[in-house]
C-alpha cells in the first residue's frame, strides 16, 4: 500500500527523483539584428564560449598549474571563481570563464578533454559592424539579482540592454531562451535526452530592428567630428526620422562587449575627460544662442506684435552686435542676426503698455512660454531612445523663485531675446527646430526605428505637433534663413552646397568658461526638404566659421550621395581642438 501510494497517488517523490537526475542545458536565443535605413547590417551577433564548471566533477588530483597556464589565468583567480562555483552548486554546471572569443577559444578546444568538470557553452555576442554609431545601439550587460529578482523572465548568466536601443528596445530584441532536458547518472554525466527530447524548450531569436539612420551619413558625421567635442543631429523632415545622431567624441562600441566590458568601461568613465560616453546629442543642454531668434520672430508675428516689414536700428547701447546694415524687415534681422532687433522683438512680446509692468510681463512671459513649449523645448521630445533631457524654457515662476515676485522684469531677462540667459536646448531640439521651419510649422516626433520584424513602431511616430504659428509667418522667417547662407552678408556663406538651395541659422552661445560654442541649423533644399541639421561644436567659437560648413557637408553627402567639396572638407577634418 505503502509503495502504491509513493508511485501512484504522490508525485512528489518522481519529482523529486528527476529533479536530481534531470539537468536542464540553456539554449542562449540569439538577439535580434540591427540594420539601417538601407538595409545595411549594422549589428550582428557572433559565436563565443563560456567555460562551464560542476564542481563535484572535478577531481581532487586537478592539474590546476596547467590549466592556469593554458587559460591565462593566476591560480588565486583559480581559487577564488572555483570557490564561488561550488557556493552556488556542487552538482550544477556555473560558469567559470565567461565570453571566450572564437580565436581564443580554437587552441583550447584540443586540450579541454584534459580537464575534467569543465565543459563549453556556446552563446552569442553583439557586434557592431561598422564600429559607428556607439550612442544610439549602445551595449549589453549581464542581469544582476536585482533584475533576476523583479523580472522572473531572466536567470542568472542571461544578458539584458544596458544603453540606446539595446535597452530601449529589451523586449523585442532578447528573444527567448531555451533549453534541452538530459537524464545524468550517478556521477552527473549526461546520457541521454529526457522523454527523446520532446520536452526541450526552442530558442525563439529576437526580433530585427530597422533604423531610420543611414549608417553612411552616420560614419562620415563622426569622421566630421574627430577631435571636436559637440554633436550633429539630421532628421527627415516629413516622417521625423533620424538620419544620423552622432555625439563626439565617441567611442569604439566593441569594447563594451566580451569579457573585457567591465574593464574598458571603467577606464571611458575614470581615465577619459572627453566623456565619450556622455551622448552630447541627447544629454547636453546648451544656450541655443541666435538660432533662438526664429522662434522669436514667428511668436511676435503670429501675436500680432510685429510684422514681417517691422525694422529696428541696430542700437549697440541695448545689446552688443556687429556692424551690419539696418534691419528693414525680419528677414533682414535673420540674415543679420541683428541683437538689437530682436532685443525689440522680444521686449515687443512682453510689454503691452497696460498696467503694472511687473504683472504685465510676468502674464506675457508665461504666454511666451507656452507658446515656445509647442516647438517642442522645455520638455523631452519622447524619442524612442533612452537618456533625453528636457532642456529648459523659463516662465515667471522660475524668476519669481530666482529674484523675487515683483523685482524683475523685461530689463532683468532680456538675453533670452537672443537665445542666452536661462535658455537651454539639447542638440536634437535644435534639429527638431530646422525640421519645424522646413515643414513651415509641424514636427512628427523624431526617432531612430523605422520597422520592427512583424509589429510595429509605437503610433507616436506618426503623430504630427503643431506650433499653432500661421503658416504664413514662415515665409519671412524661411527668406532670412535662405540669405543667411546664400547671399552677400549672410553669417553662413560656408554652408552654401552648389545647386542646392540651403535655410540655415547660425547662432554663437556664450561660454563664461571659455571660448563661445558654434552652432548652425539648417534645411534643404528650400522647397521639399530631405534633410533638418543642427551641429553644435564646443568651444569653436562664430557658428558659421566650423558648425556651418560641417552641416553643409553632411546635407551634400545625404542629398547628393556624395561630397564634391573637398577643399571645405579638409578644411573641417585637418582642424583639431584636443588630439585623439
Amino acid at each position: 500500500m505503502r509503495l502504491f501510494f509513493i508511485q501512484v497517488v504522490d508525485d512528489s517523490y518522481i519529482l523529486s527523483a528527476e529533479n536530481q537526475s534531470l539537468r536542464y542545458v540553456k539554449k542562449y536565443a540569439p538577439r535580434g539584428l540591427v540594420f539601417d535605413r538601407n538595409n545595411k547590417k549594422i549589428v550582428h551577433n557572433e559565436a563565443i564560449y563560456d567555460l562551464m564548471v560542476t564542481p563535484r566533477l572535478v577531481p581532487k588530483d586537478f592539474d590546476t598549474t596547467r590549466f592556469c597556464y593554458l587559460f591565462g589565468i593566476s591560480k588565486k583567480e583559480f581559487n577564488k571563481k572555483f570557490k564561488k562555483a561550488k557556493k552556488y552548486s556542487r552538482y550544477k554546471p556555473s560558469v567559470f570563464i565567461d565570453q571566450i572569443t572564437i580565436d581564443e577559444f580554437s587552441p583550447l578546444l584540443e586540450k579541454l578533454y584534459l580537464f575534467k568538470g569543465f565543459t563549453i557553452q556556446t552563446r552569442n555576442r553583439r557586434r557592431i559592424i561598422t564600429n559607428n554609431a556607439s550612442h544610439v545601439i549602445g551595449y549589453i550587460g549581464e542581469v544582476n539579482q536585482k533584475t533576476i529578482d523583479n523580472d522572473s523572465t531572466y536567470n542568472r548568466g542571461d544578458f539584458k540592454g544596458v544603453n540606446g536601443l539595446e535597452r530601449s528596445f529589451e523586449q523585442y530584441l532578447r528573444g527567448r531562451n531555451g533549453y534541452s532536458i538530459y537524464i545524468a547518472n550517478s556521477k552527473n554525466i549526461l546520457k541521454e535526452k529526457y522523454k527523446d527530447g520532446s520536452k526541450d524548450v526552442t530558442a525563439i531569436e529576437g526580433k530585427n530592428l530597422t533604423l531610420s539612420l543611414d549608417i553612411d551619413l552616420q560614419s562620415y558625421g563622426e569622421y566630421l567630428m574627430r577631435n571636436k567635442k559637440g554633436s550633429i543631429v539630421a532628421i527627415e523632415p516629413s516622417t521625423g526620422e533620424i538620419l544620423a545622431l552622432v555625439s563626439s567624441p565617441t567611442y569604439n562600441p566593441n569594447l563594451l562587449a566580451g569579457r573585457n566590458r567591465s574593464k574598458n568601461y571603467k577606464a571611458l568613465v575614470n581615465n577619459d575627460s572627453l566623456r565619450p560616453l556622455f551622448n552630447r546629442a541627447l544629454m547636453a543642454e546648451y544656450p541655443p544662442g541666435s538660432i533662438f531668434k526664429l522662434i522669436q520672430a514667428l511668436i511676435a508675428m503670429n501675436d500680432n506684435e510685429i510684422n514681417s516689414n517691422t525694422s529696428y536700428r541696430c542700437n549697440k547701447s541695448l545689446v552688443g552686435c556687429h556692424n551690419h546694415p539696418t534691419a528693414l524687415s525680419v528677414s533682414d534681422g535673420i540674415k543679420f542676426s541683428c541683437n538689437p532687433y530682436f532685443y525689440n522683438v522680444f521686449k515687443a512680446i512682453l510689454d503691452d503698455g497696460k498696467g503694472n509692468i511687473f504683472k504685465t510681463h510676468a502674464k506675457n512671459l508665461d504666454k511666451w512660454n507656452n507658446s515656445v513649449q509647442k516647438f517642442g523645448l522645455g520638455k523631452p521630445l519622447n524619442i524612442d531612445i533612452y537618456g533625453e533631457k528636457s532642456g529648459q524654457i523659463p516662465d515667471a515662476n522660475f524668476y519669481n523663485r530666482l529674484y523675487r515676485e515683483g523685482s524683475w522684469a523685461f530689463s532683468t531677462i532680456y538675453s533670452l531675446s537672443i537665445g542666452q540667459g536661462e535658455i537651454l536646448v539639447s542638440p536634437i531640439q535644435m534639429a527638431n527646430i530646422a525640421a519645424i521651419m522646413a515643414n513651415r510649422g509641424y514636427y512628427i516626433t523624431p526617432h531612430l526605428v523605422k520597422a520592427i520584424e512583424n509589429d510595429s513602431i509605437d503610433s507616436r511616430f506618426l503623430v504630427k505637433h503643431n506650433t499653432d504659428i500661421d503658416q504664413k509667418h514662415f515665409e519671412p522667417v524661411i527668406e532670412g534663413m535662405q540669405r543667411v547662407v546664400q547671399e552677400s552678408g549672410g553669417t553662413a556663406r560656408r554652408a552654401r552646397i552648389d545647386s542646392i538651395i540651403v535655410c540655415g541659422k547660425t547662432g554663437t552661445a556664450q561660454n563664461p568658461q571659455g571660448e563661445d560654442h558654434s552652432i548652425f541649423i539648417a534645411f534643404a533644399p528650400k522647397d521639399n526638404p530631405k534633410i533638418a541639421i543642427s551641429v553644435y561644436v564646443e568651444n569653436a567659437g562664430f557658428g558659421g566659421t566650423w558648425a556651418a560648413p560641417i552641416a553643409s557637408l553632411m546635407m551634400e553627402k545625404y542629398i547628393k550621395g556624395e561630397v564634391v567639396d573637398s577643399v571645405k572638407q579638409k578644411y573641417i577634418t585637418d582642424k583639431k581642438f584636443f588630439e585623439d
